[in-house]
Protein backbone atom coordinates (compact mmCIF):
# COMPACT_ATOMS: atom_id res chain seq x y z
CA UNK A 1 0.00 0.00 0.00
CA UNK A 2 2.97 2.51 1.24
CA UNK A 3 4.42 1.60 -2.52
CA UNK A 4 1.27 2.70 -3.93
CA UNK A 5 1.07 5.94 -2.43
CA UNK A 6 4.34 6.77 -3.40
CA UNK A 7 4.24 5.67 -7.04
CA UNK A 8 1.18 7.64 -7.54
CA UNK A 9 3.35 10.77 -5.57
CA UNK A 10 5.74 10.33 -8.14
CA UNK A 11 3.46 10.23 -10.73
CA UNK A 12 2.69 14.31 -10.10
CA UNK A 13 5.86 15.16 -9.89
CA UNK A 14 7.14 13.52 -12.89
CA UNK A 15 4.75 14.27 -15.48
CA UNK A 16 1.77 15.78 -16.55
CA UNK A 17 -0.72 12.68 -17.52
CA UNK A 18 -3.49 12.61 -15.30
CA UNK A 19 -2.03 15.78 -13.02
CA UNK A 20 -4.94 17.68 -11.48
CA UNK A 21 -4.79 21.37 -11.77
CA UNK A 22 -7.20 24.14 -10.01
CA UNK A 23 -7.55 27.00 -12.32
CA UNK A 24 -9.12 29.81 -10.53
CA UNK A 25 -10.32 32.29 -12.71
CA UNK A 26 -13.57 34.83 -13.25
CA UNK A 27 -13.26 35.02 -16.94
CA UNK A 28 -14.89 32.01 -18.90
CA UNK A 29 -13.20 32.65 -22.05
CA UNK A 30 -9.97 32.66 -20.36
CA UNK A 31 -10.80 29.67 -18.38
CA UNK A 32 -12.22 27.58 -21.48
CA UNK A 33 -8.87 28.01 -23.14
CA UNK A 34 -7.05 27.30 -20.28
CA UNK A 35 -8.93 24.20 -19.98
CA UNK A 36 -8.94 23.01 -23.39
CA UNK A 37 -4.89 23.24 -23.45
CA UNK A 38 -4.24 21.13 -19.97
CA UNK A 39 -7.13 18.95 -21.56
CA UNK A 40 -4.99 18.22 -24.67
CA UNK A 41 -2.03 17.97 -22.26
CA UNK A 42 -3.71 15.09 -20.37
CA UNK A 43 -4.40 17.29 -17.69
CA UNK A 44 -7.74 16.74 -15.23
CA UNK A 45 -8.93 20.61 -14.56
CA UNK A 46 -10.90 21.74 -11.66
CA UNK A 47 -12.41 25.30 -11.75
CA UNK A 48 -13.04 28.32 -9.27
CA UNK A 49 -14.49 31.71 -9.84
CA UNK A 50 -13.49 33.87 -6.89
CA UNK A 51 -10.50 33.03 -4.63
CA UNK A 52 -13.44 32.62 -2.04
CA UNK A 53 -13.62 29.57 -0.20
CA UNK A 54 -10.93 28.47 -2.81
CA UNK A 55 -8.87 26.38 0.22
CA UNK A 56 -11.51 24.30 1.51
CA UNK A 57 -12.70 23.78 -2.31
CA UNK A 58 -9.02 22.67 -2.86
CA UNK A 59 -8.98 20.53 0.20
CA UNK A 60 -11.84 18.12 -1.10
CA UNK A 61 -9.99 17.22 -4.11
CA UNK A 62 -8.80 13.51 -4.29
CA UNK A 63 -5.14 15.13 -5.99
CA UNK A 64 -3.92 18.77 -6.73
CA UNK A 65 -0.58 19.03 -8.68
CA UNK A 66 -0.76 23.38 -9.49
CA UNK A 67 -3.17 26.07 -8.62
CA UNK A 68 -3.46 28.87 -11.75
CA UNK A 69 -4.53 31.90 -9.91
CA UNK A 70 -5.95 34.72 -11.35
CA UNK A 71 -5.08 37.91 -9.60
CA UNK A 72 -8.10 40.37 -10.11
CA UNK A 73 -10.78 37.89 -8.88
CA UNK A 74 -14.43 39.08 -7.28
CA UNK A 75 -14.88 38.53 -3.48
CA UNK A 76 -11.21 37.87 -2.40
CA UNK A 77 -8.17 38.32 -4.76
CA UNK A 78 -5.69 36.04 -5.83
CA UNK A 79 -3.27 37.69 -3.43
CA UNK A 80 -5.84 36.92 -0.12
CA UNK A 81 -6.44 33.77 -1.39
CA UNK A 82 -2.34 32.69 -1.80
CA UNK A 83 -2.25 33.58 1.79
CA UNK A 84 -4.80 31.50 2.94
CA UNK A 85 -3.34 28.44 1.03
CA UNK A 86 0.24 29.46 2.52
CA UNK A 87 -1.47 28.99 5.71
CA UNK A 88 -3.23 25.95 5.16
CA UNK A 89 -0.75 22.57 6.71
CA UNK A 90 -2.75 20.38 3.40
CA UNK A 91 -1.92 23.00 1.05
CA UNK A 92 1.02 25.30 2.02
CA UNK A 93 3.43 23.32 0.00
CA UNK A 94 0.92 22.81 -3.51
CA UNK A 95 2.72 25.19 -6.08
CA UNK A 96 0.66 28.09 -7.04
CA UNK A 97 1.40 30.27 -10.32
CA UNK A 98 0.17 33.54 -10.80
CA UNK A 99 -1.84 34.24 -14.44
CA UNK A 100 -3.06 37.75 -14.76
CA UNK A 101 -3.77 40.40 -17.46
CA UNK A 102 -1.74 42.92 -15.08
CA UNK A 103 1.06 41.56 -16.56
CA UNK A 104 3.91 43.68 -15.58
CA UNK A 105 7.53 43.54 -13.60
CA UNK A 106 6.00 45.51 -10.94
CA UNK A 107 3.15 43.08 -10.80
CA UNK A 108 5.37 39.91 -11.15
CA UNK A 109 7.84 41.65 -8.57
CA UNK A 110 4.25 41.26 -6.11
CA UNK A 111 3.79 38.27 -6.70
CA UNK A 112 7.34 36.70 -5.79
CA UNK A 113 6.72 38.86 -2.79
CA UNK A 114 3.56 37.56 -2.27
CA UNK A 115 4.92 34.38 -2.22
CA UNK A 116 3.69 32.81 -5.64
CA UNK A 117 5.30 30.31 -7.32
CA UNK A 118 5.54 31.30 -10.71
CA UNK A 119 3.80 34.13 -13.18
CA UNK A 120 2.35 33.70 -16.62
CA UNK A 121 0.93 36.87 -18.63
CA UNK A 122 -2.26 36.54 -20.41
CA UNK A 123 -3.26 37.08 -22.89
CA UNK A 124 -2.61 32.93 -22.69
CA UNK A 125 0.15 32.13 -25.33
CA UNK A 126 -1.39 28.44 -26.67
CA UNK A 127 1.95 27.73 -28.41
CA UNK A 128 3.96 28.54 -25.03
CA UNK A 129 1.54 27.73 -22.26
CA UNK A 130 1.78 23.47 -22.66
CA UNK A 131 5.38 24.36 -22.31
CA UNK A 132 4.96 26.67 -19.56
CA UNK A 133 2.67 23.76 -17.47
CA UNK A 134 5.33 20.40 -18.28
CA UNK A 135 8.40 23.22 -16.82
CA UNK A 136 5.84 24.11 -13.48
CA UNK A 137 5.02 20.55 -13.21
CA UNK A 138 8.61 19.27 -13.19
CA UNK A 139 9.51 21.90 -10.48
CA UNK A 140 11.03 24.73 -12.92
CA UNK A 141 10.07 28.07 -11.54
CA UNK A 142 8.12 30.23 -14.80
CA UNK A 143 8.01 33.54 -14.66
CA UNK A 144 6.68 35.38 -17.82
CA UNK A 145 4.96 38.19 -18.81
CA UNK A 146 3.48 36.46 -21.67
Amino acid sequence: MNQLLSDERSISTSGEKGATVLVVEDNVSNFVLIARLLGYMGIHCEWKTSGYEVVEYADALPRLDLILMDIRLPYEDGFDALQKIRASPSLKNTRVVAVTAEASQEQMRKAREASFDGFIGKPINPDHFPDQIRRILAGEPVWELS
